[in-house]
């Protein structure tokens, strides 16, 4: 197939910046509302949701937490289909006010000792909708900003959409201090629902931002060519079968994230840290990535997307068990910093590089549909990490040793699978995902 140089018309139609700040102020809301739930999950539905005698209560909250991830493959199978056949705008305008109208329905949920397990179950049936919704987001956001973005700076401009989450898990954590601080009474009858009912107004915000942009033109003129495919999920298979299953493997790199910022919550608060400096550390450690996953971002537009990513994979596993072990001892400013070298320094190299490293495996015609199925099978393992982990002992004296483990398997496998991929740096845009036969040299 023959491509074509870039032109200034097409230069012109590519609004880098505008469609970065978009994918920032979506995955920000978005995430909100996930990290919201997240907390909610660690430190008041145990109590709210659940049998106050029953000893499972918290790995059943964590499970609540998991089935978002089980309903993430589903999502992403239907919203990356009309991703690609009607355009990545169009689906990620659905997927922001999705996520925001069940957040705020379960800030207005029952409790255990009003409906007995009719509770649990609505709760349930509202993280499914959440999950249908970040299904998704991140790949939407990610190939729309790609494919706007110059060629030597994609990885930079796709870093914003993970940093976005992280702005996202910052507002969320910061909402939680004050109301883990609250008397038991307000705190677990109405204090709670009060950062449900705020996403509501996050997602106004979001809405008139993301509503003014335009397609990337890698889709327009797909569309206007007639190579839309009809069916994208049978062209990903056919074409890109080993690049979703790369993806997948890659994907499990996310785990760290929710052993970080919902686990390592509950561990903390189990050995003696007070509740809210676990959340400072969550926020701490975000606000230094802020700043760090765009620096990540660009290194790997001068280097290459996978060095960038094994390291982040590799420095997850190395710093875990020093940053678990800190929480059981008396320097509080010990556990900051190993909080921040873990996130910040480590975890965020692989978040910020994997928008346009998992991106650049597929085309234009099936990218958004390659993102958000791969993404969304290996999040799975992101999704029941909590559960799987406080079931086998990580949230009591002496399980850092289970979470390191834990961690250091899954950032294993995130390695290797990365190490089997193409570097695609130098890859111009308008030939990413295309066989060797048809990376022809492009007309003058």
């Amino acid at each position: 197939m023959t491509t074509v140089d870039v032109g200034p018309e097409e230069q012109h139609r590519k609004t880098p910046v505008k469609a970065a700040a978009a994918s920032f102020m979506g995955s920000a809301v978005e995430y909100y509302d996930f990290f919201v739930f997240g907390s909610a999950a660690a430190l008041i539905f145990p109590t709210v949701f659940f049998p106050s005698d029953n000893k499972a209560s918290l790995v059943m909250s964590f499970a609540t937490f998991g089935f978002a991830y089980v309903a993430r493959p589903f999502g992403a199978v239907i919203l990356g289909h009309f991703g690609d056949r009607i355009g990545r705008q169009r689906v990620l305008m659905f997927t922001l006010l999705l996520m925001g109208a069940s957040t705020f329905v379960i800030g207005c949920l029952p409790t255990y000792d009003q409906i007995g397990w009719a509770a649990p179950a609505l709760l349930v049936l509202c993280r499914l909708a959440q999950g249908l919704s970040a299904a998704g987001e991140q790949a939407g956001a990610s190939s729309l900003t790609l494919e706007h973005a110059p060629d030597d700076r994609r990885s930079f401009f796709t870093s914003w959409t993970l940093t976005g989450t992280q702005g996202g898990q910052i507002l969320a954590a910061l909402i939680f201090i004050p109301v883990v601080a609250l008397p038991d009474d307000i705190k677990y009858s109405w204090g709670w629902r009060v950062p449900f009912w705020l996403s509501a107004a996050v997602v106004v915000v979001a809405y008139f931002i993301r509503r003014s942009l335009h397609e990337p033109p890698a889709f327009e003129d797909a569309k206007a060519s007639g190579q839309i495919e009809r069916i994208p999920f049978v062209a990903l298979v056919r074409d890109h079968g080993w690049d979703v299953v790369r993806v997948i493997c890659c994907a499990f790199i996310a785990a760290v994230s929710t052993v970080f910022g919902n686990l390592a919550i509950a561990y903390g608060k189990e050995v003696g840290l007070n509740e809210s400096i676990t959340l400072w550390l969550v926020v701490v450690a975000n606000l230094v990535a802020l700043v760090t996953q765009p620096l990540f971002g660009r290194l790997a537009d001068r280097i290459g997307r996978k060095p960038v990513f094994v390291y982040g994979a590799i420095s997850s596993a190395v710093l875990m068990p020093f940053y678990m072990r800190s929480m059981s001892g008396d320097s509080e400013l010990l556990v900051f910093v190993l909080a921040v070298a873990t996130f910040s320094f480590g975890y965020a190299a692989a978040n910020a590089v994997w928008p346009s490293f998992y991106g650049e495996m597929f085309s234009a015609k099936v990218r958004f549909s390659g993102m958000a199925i791969g993404t969304q099978l290996g999040f799975l393992m992101a999704g029941f990490a909590p559960s799987i982990v406080t079931g086998l002992g990580g949230v009591q004296e002496g399980g850092w040793t289970v979470i390191a483990m834990f961690t250091a398997v899954i950032c294993a496998i995130a390695t290797v699978s990365a190490l089997t991929a193409r570097e695609t740096k130098d890859v111009p845009t308008e030939r990413l995902g295309l066989r060797d036969d048809e990376r022809v040299p492009a007309a003058v």
